[in-house]
């Protein structure tokens, strides 16, 4: 199953809510769940933040859902 998908319905969330969040619409939320399009590095943050994961869990870098710490150049 697509990482994306399996958070998502973890989470009990529809695709139209998450494109909602995205700002975009169902079909190409869907294209990203089907691998069919890529995501933009931008959406990837909004992702990740959202579901408090790391960008390298969403695209299958780490089996590791916990997020990492942040950056001491973010605070």
């Amino acid at each position: 199953m697509n990482r994306l998908k399996e958070i998502r319905e973890d989470n009990n969330y529809y695709q139209k809510d998450i494109a909602k969040l995205l700002h975009i619409d169902q079909s190409n939320y869907s294209k990203y769940e089907l691998e069919k399009i890529n995501i933009p590095i931008e959406t990837l943050h909004k992702l990740a933040d959202f579901y408090n994961t790391s960008i390298d869990y969403l695209l299958y870098r780490t089996d590791v859902r916990k997020p990492y710490p942040k950056s001491i150049l973010n605070k």
